[in-house]
């Protein structure tokens, strides 16, 4: 599960977190039934509090999203609503505003936002080598 936190949006972290998992869901990345990471392991991923990753999990299954089993973990619930595509532009609106009144005060054009977004996409879609630890 690819989460991304960003400390300048204003969106407290745990929101971020419920957010993306919420749209994961509403885009079937995340599947009914799926286990979400471990509360310790998703924080130290997001390099975050672990209570912080706890209160997100608590808003998702308190909006039933997902499905905390107590010695197996945390699932997408069955019944976990989706959104709808008109909600999802919401979002995404939101946060496209966002972004573009952080780059009018940091005097960066919205052509290079594009092209910087058109960046980002290509690497995104690029497969990343694997890393050899041994």
């Amino acid at each position: 599960m690819q989460l991304r936190i960003s400390e300048q949006d204003g969106v407290p972290i745990y929101l971020q977190i419920v957010n993306q998992v919420k749209l994961l869901v509403a885009s079937g990345r995340l599947e009914p039934g799926e286990e979400l990471p471990a509360i310790r392991g998703l924080a130290e991923q997001l390099m975050v509090n672990p209570n912080t990753v706890a209160r997100a999990y608590r808003e998702l299954e308190n909006e039933g999203v997902v499905t905390k089993k107590r010695t197996t973990g945390t699932y997408i619930s069955e019944g976990a609503p989706r959104l709808s595509r008109p909600e999802c532009i919401r979002i995404l609106t939101e946060r496209i505003d966002a972004l573009l009144a952080e780059a009018r005060q940091m005097n960066v054009p919205t052509h290079e936002i594009l092209d910087l977004v058109r960046q980002r996409d290509e690497m995104m879609n690029t497969p990343q080598p694997v890393t050899n630890h041994e």
